[in-house]
Formats: structure tokens, C-alpha cells, sequence
């Protein structure tokens, strides 16, 4: 039993993931991307790279993220030309996504800037290690 925050290791993870936010959304500001435009832009972008045109169900999947939150951030990138939601052919409820050309070349730079906020973030700590971690802790299953 935690006494005190120090000993807690669900609270000093909400300290670290908040300061860890905060570097992010330090990062993206300037590229004009919040966090969770940068991740849906950013899964969209490794997903048509793949040669996959993810609908919003399969996109939100991808991204762990809520299908009716996701639906509003991509309205927000479609507003900006950073993706296109296409009509698709096999299902009219569905839309399809791409990244537009300009997408396609914001995405690697949003990208870098986060890697190199991950980098300083963790740097205490050895990538395999954090990686182990943080994979088991939001994958128990595996």
C-alpha cells in the first residue's frame, strides 16, 4: 500500500505522462498539430505508406483511440488538407483515408519531432527497457 506519492507507481506515472504531454505538445505547436491530430495524421500517413486505405473504424483501432473522437479530429485534418476521407466503393457509410501530398510531407517531420522529444524524455532509461515496459503494460495480454 502507497503511503505516500513517492511510493506510488500510478501516480508518479501520471506526473511523468503529464510531463511528457507537455514536451509533445512543445514539439508539435510549431507544426500546428495537437497530439492527437499528430497521431491520427501520423498512423494514416505508416498506414498508406503500407499500401492500406484504413477506414475511421480501422484508423481508430490503430491509433487506440475513441471512433467518434477520431472522426472529429480527422474533420479537423481534412479542414487543414492534411488527409482526404474518400467515399468507399464496397461500403457508402464508410469513408476512406488518405494522406494529401501535404500530409504525406508534414507526417515524417511531426514524426521526427516527437522521436527526438521520446528520446530526452527517456533517456534515463534504456530504450529496450522502456519499450519492454511500456509494451507490457499496455499490452498484458502478450
Amino acid at each position: 500500500m502507497a503511503l505516500s506519492p513517492a511510493d506510488s507507481p500510478g501516480f508518479l506515472l501520471w506526473h511523468a505522462t503529464l510531463r511528457w504531454q507537455r514536451d509533445i505538445a512543445a514539439a508539435l505547436g510549431p507544426l500546428g498539430l495537437t497530439h492527437v491530430q499528430f497521431v491520427l495524421l501520423a498512423c494514416t500517413w505508416w498506414l498508406n505508406r503500407d499500401g492500406e486505405h484504413p477506414n475511421q473504424l480501422a484508423l481508430a483501432r490503430q491509433a487506440g483511440t475513441d471512433v467518434k473522437m477520431t472522426s472529429q479530429v480527422l474533420r479537423a485534418l481534412e479542414a487543414k488538407g492534411l488527409i482526404k476521407r474518400e467515399v468507399d466503393p464496397a461500403d457508402t457509410r464508410a469513408k476512406r483515408l488518405r494522406v494529401t501530398s501535404t500530409g504525406a510531407e508534414l507526417a515524417p517531420r511531426a514524426i521526427t519531432a516527437v522521436e527526438h522529444v521520446d528520446a530526452s524524455f527517456f533517456q534515463p532509461v534504456a530504450h529496450d527497457d522502456a519499450v519492454t515496459l511500456l509494451s507490457r503494460l499496455a499490452n498484458p495480454e502478450s
